[in-house]
């Protein structure tokens, strides 16, 4: 009995610091990604004002170059990326640094016209506000990886308004095919109580409830299935254009300056060859295709483009709303060609995309109900599931670490950072599917032979 109550009592306990910490890291994350935010939207709107603000691309990009190589170094990319790198490789611990020269670089970049993100920042910030926390509390290596989770959860959860994807996010992120569940608990609350933060500081969110989700019919399922593949395929294209010109930019033997400086040049002929929808956040596009306006069938592979250069070379800034607007686009094109609803599927399309490209399904399909409406998770759930596993491994958060295959038949180690898995070797079971028609492909290649 007294064993029974002990474990209760230090189990409460927990619970209590907990939840503490987790509010105050909500509180912290509310208010700074609410600056960042009001920053970001003020400064678009002075850039937009003038017709052909994208020609400074490349004067942004060498000056987001410039104060991230010269100050905060760990503040380059994709903002996410550098937080799942920090967990796994410094238990969390993130220069302090990072968090103000993170948001002075995004706010360059996409005022400009970069094409980026602003959640990895908001995440960013979040993680790196959070790493402090824990340094001024004198946090152990353990607590402080669980305070840096909470950073991530609030930040993504603030910055989209979906305080439950949000927490779901930071704790399934991290890893590909598992979930920190002694991290759920605090990563619920930092997001809830920084998305109520920063809603009641008036930064406000976009959740468009559809209007009208067809009734469920086998062949309207298996259409559903379709699209997760076609999402699939998406998600792993934008991924090996995106390690492109990351190739690319490495082979290019100039200084980080010159790369910015080219890039942005690229990006500004290539917005003037265009247009200019592909610049930026690109919001605009993305209410239009979950409206079921009219939006170019290249649209998605453009962003891509755009987005790559941005990320590749100087700009700062976040992937996931990229990954919205390609995934959008890419489903009203794929509703317009086969005649279905082009705002359902651009909404299925959406989340699928963050599923697959990111190699988050649960908080994907979490996040189609927040932003969505509860009648679209069945089919959202599904084809998310579907973009999942239709990536491989693949990611573009190459420091994220590998819990499970994807399927049997490949011969791939657990346990490895998903930049280091260059070929998933294929060994198909002998008396699988998979394998029977592997068996029945080498019959037939020896009866030709």
């Amino acid at each position: 009995m007294r064993k029974k109550f002990l474990e209760s009592s230090v189990l409460f306990i927990s619970i209590m610091k907990w939840l503490f910490l987790a509010s105050c890291v909500g509180v912290v994350v509310g208010l700074s990604t609410t600056v960042f935010l009001k920053a970001l939207e003020s400064s678009i709107g002075f850039a937009s004002g003038y017709k052909y603000y994208f020609l400074l691309l490349p004067a942004a990009f060498f000056l987001s170059t410039f104060i991230i190589k010269h100050l905060a170094p760990e503040a380059k990319g994709h903002g996410t990326e550098k937080v799942i790198e920090a967990v796994h490789k410094r238990s969390g611990k993130i220069n302090p640094l990072v968090v103000p020269i993170k948001l002075v670089g995004t706010v360059i970049t996409i005022a400009a016209g970069g094409s980026a993100g602003k959640e990895g920042p908001c995440a960013q910030i979040g993680a790196g506000l959070s790493s402090l926390l824990a340094d001024i509390l004198r946090f152990d290596d353990n607590d402080r990886k669980k305070l840096v989770i909470c950073g991530i959860s609030a930040g993504f959860s603030t910055v989209f308004g979906t305080p439950i994807a949000g927490a779901i996010f930071g704790v399934e992120v991290l890893f590909v095919g598992s979930l920190l569940y002694e991290v759920l608990l605090p990563s619920f609350v930092a997001g809830i109580v920084g998305f109520q933060v920063s809603s009641a500081l008036g930064v406000t969110y976009f959740h468009e409830p559809l209007r009208f989700i067809p009734h469920f019919t086998s062949i309207y399922f298996l259409r559903v299935c379709f699209a997760g593949i076609f999402f699939g395929i998406c998600s792993l294209v934008f991924i090996e254009v995106l390690h492109f010109f990351e190739w690319l930019a490495k082979k290019i033997k100039w200084s980080e300056a010159y790369r910015a400086i080219l890039g942005g040049s690229v990006l500004a002929i290539l917005a003037l060859l265009f247009s200019t929808r592909y610049l930026g956040l690109g919001l605009d596009t993305i209410k239009s295709a979950l409206e079921g306006g009219d939006v170019p069938a290249s649209a998605f592979l453009l962003k891509m483009l755009f987005t790559s250069v941005t990320l590749s070379f100087g700009g700062s800034g976040g992937i996931v709303t990229p990954i919205f607007f390609v995934g959008a686009a890419s489903g009203n094109a794929f509703a317009n060609l086969f005649g279905l609803s082009p705002d359902v599927f651009a909404a299925i399309g959406m989340v699928s995309l963050l599923a697959g490209a990111a190699n988050t399904p649960i908080s994907a399909s979490i996040m189609a109900v927040e932003l969505f409406g509860p009648q679209v998770a069945p089919y959202a759930a599904v084809s998310c599931v579907i973009s999942f596993l239709m990536t491989g491994h693949r990611s573009v958060y190459p420091s994220q670490v590998l819990s499970i295959k994807k399927s049997s038949s490949f011969t791939v180690e657990e346990g490895q950072e998903m930049k280091d898995i260059h070929d998933a070797g294929f060994h198909p079971r002998p008396k699988s599917i998979v394998g029977s028609i592997a068996e029945g492909l080498k019959k037939i290649r020896k009866d030709k032979e």
